[in-house]
């Protein structure tokens, strides 16, 4: 036997290489901010997309495919592990708090099986770590073709161009001057469609026809990815993925939880070599719901792999598919987005969405000033602060924003028309309010402990299990959040009772179910006022906020100036000086973050 072991091991080597060779290679394409509607085989009769729409021709085109999260650190986080955002705690736009272990990319589960995992180059994990060691190679140079012989692939290329910073006008001269995009637009402004859920002005027609021509050179881009990969001889054994990151890029695109910043083109291309890995036939339209939690479990399973354990999402192609069942529904999730706060969360099954606002005494717009460089998004702006658009489109920019909203996208596909008032949807509403808390519950989702506390009470561990601790109570805390953003003055006695729990996530949600009821809040001032004293500087700085709704303000506003001298986490001093800039303080806040006061990690 001992003379025979270098023989087996020999032998083991060899099935093992044998068995890396008849795995396929696997090509994604992403590119940026672009939601489904922008291309060609979406239905966009403006575009011009070749390339893409004759990929989408050749292989399987997903018509309900959705970026859980609408911004690109926490797509990315999502498709990465295989789970969601806010089960990780990876859901605030950017942020570096830790996760557990047994979260694993899907690089590293590939490379485990022998592939050499590339990324050019994006990464933008949002959670504590060397996003880079993740993969074989990581760079704006990495490359399939640099990985050893007898290796399948695994290779990310990211297409920048449709990012929304190329309509600021810094890029959009860059991109003429270097021909990236053409120096007059393809589309006449005048003459193309504004879709209803932006206003018509000019500056709304110029970004448009702009965005169209970064459309049209990413359309390339992919097409040269494309050809490369036919010219060495892989197209047989590769299957190529595209998608886009999430929706966007213009006004009510990414970061909005409506079609328009989630809905994603999706389009998989298989080799004959590779179809037996799916039951659907080439140029066939797939309407089946598939979300970024899929992506990975997709991944593994084209490459034989099972889905592990911490993964969430559904294999919906490959050995291991699991078809969907009939009461499936993507879930969305929109929290802080950089420098502002706030929380929604949706559901869909393709035809109707659901979406709730646990934020609503929050305008619908901005939700980051990052976009507003876009002369779109500003004049937008300014054009509904001086009532020059119609009612609907100065909304967005309002406080309070509705706190449910109803949508039947198959028959209003941009989503103009709320149906959670309409008694004939009553049942519906009730029926996807209810599955959403379900779906909350069962994530764990962790945004019912408000980011600023975070540090604190995870210790030196992460949200991810504090949520699912004994020492705390989740389900409680969902419950008072759905109470608290309810905007019932019924629930005032109930949340004044939790005011003064012993549990600072509970007394969180009753000061801003408070805040949530404005001035009906007043039978709440004295339990508010007392919370002016709370330990934790986020309820103080909620609590005064809620006073000065419900139209109390002098002891409050002192509180929140005095607030900028207590010590708290860069996420809560966020949360302060917005609070300030809404209480018309602005003029407090220091010109440099207080020496006291710690870096947002990002």
């Amino acid at each position: 036997m001992i003379q025979k072991l270098p023989r087996l091991l020999l032998a083991a080597v060899s099935i093992t290489m044998a068995a890396a060779a008849e795995r396929p290679n696997i090509l994604w394409i992403t590119s940026e901010d672009n939601a489904a509607h922008w291309l060609g085989c979406y239905g966009n009769a403006e575009a011009a997309t070749p390339r893409l729409d004759a990929l989408a021709r050749q292989g399987l085109m997903f018509t309900s495919a959705y970026a859980n999260g609408p911004v690109c650190a926490v797509a990315r986080s999502t498709i990465l592990n295989g789970a969601y955002a806010v089960t990780q705690g990876t859901q605030h736009m950017r942020s570096r708090h830790p996760i557990p272990a047994d979260f694993v990319a899907h690089a590293t589960h590939l490379r485990r099986l022998g592939y050499y995992c590339t990324n050019n180059s994006k990464t933008d994990y949002n959670f504590r770590g060397k996003d880079h060691l993740i993969w074989d190679e990581c760079s704006g140079k990495a490359h399939y073709r640099k990985r050893p012989d007898g290796k399948p692939f695994f290779a990310i290329f990211n297409l920048l161009i449709t990012h929304e910073s190329q309509l600021f006008p810094n890029k959009v001269a860059a991109n003429r001057k270097d021909g990236t995009i053409p120096q007059n637009p393809r589309l006449d402004p005048a003459k193309l469609t504004v879709p209803p859920h932006q206003p018509d002005l000019p500056e709304v027609r110029n970004d448009i026809a702009i965005y169209h021509d970064c459309i049209s050179a990413m359309d390339r881009q992919a097409g040269e990815l494309l050809d490369e990969l036919a010219a060495a001889g892989l197209a047989e054994d590769t299957i190529v993925f595209y998608y886009s990151d999430h929706g966007g890029a213009m006004a009510r695109g990414k970061r909005y939880l409506q079609d328009t910043g989630t809905r994603v083109p999706l389009i998989i291309h298989l080799p004959e070599k590779w179809r037996h890995l799916v039951p659907f036939k080439p140029g066939s339209k797939v309407d089946e719901p598939v979300s970024f939690v899929d992506l990975a479990p997709t991944l593994l399973s084209l490459c034989g792999l099972p889905t592990p354990a911490a993964m969430q999402g559904r294999a919906f192609l490959g050995e291991h598919r699991r078809s969907p069942s009939t009461d499936d529904m993507v879930l969305l999730y929109a929290d802080r987005f950089d420098e502002l706060e706030g929380m929604r969360r949706g559901i869909t099954d393709g035809r109707w969405r659901y979406i709730r606002c646990f934020t609503p005494q929050l305008p619908g717009a901005p939700y980051s000033v990052y976009p507003l460089g876009q002369p779109s998004w500003s004049a937008w702006r300014d054009a509904a602060r001086d009532g020059r658009v119609a009612e609907a489109h100065q909304a967005i920019w309002k406080a309070p924003q509705p706190i449910e909203t109803l949508y039947e996208t198959a028959a209003d596909p941009w989503e103009m028309n709320n149906l959670a008032a309409d008694p004939a949807h009553a049942g519906r509403l009730a029926a996807m309010r209810g599955k959403l808390r379900e779906i909350m519950a069962k994530t764990h989702d962790t945004s019912v402990v408000p980011e600023p506390m975070w540090a604190e009470l995870r210790g030196d561990g992460n949200i991810r299990d504090y949520v699912r601790s004994s020492h705390f109570d989740h389900q409680a805390a969902l419950d008072l959040a759905f109470t608290a953003s309810s905007g019932d003055p019924a629930n005032l006695p109930r949340l004044i009772e939790a005011l003064s729990s012993e549990q600072p996530v509970i007394r969180f949600w009753a000061a801003h179910g408070c805040l949530v009821l404005g001035k009906k809040a007043a039978p709440a001032i004295a339990s508010l006022t007392q919370c002016l004293e709370d330990p934790q500087p986020l309820i103080r700085i909620v609590a005064a906020e809620a006073l000065i709704a419900a139209g109390e303000p002098d002891v409050a506003k002192q509180t929140l100036a005095a607030a900028l001298d207590l010590p708290m986490s860069a996420e809560c001093y966020e949360w302060l000086t917005n609070a300030l800039r809404r209480a018309g303080m602005e003029a407090t806040i220091p010109k440099e973050r207080p020496a006291h006061i710690p870096a947002r990690v990002e």
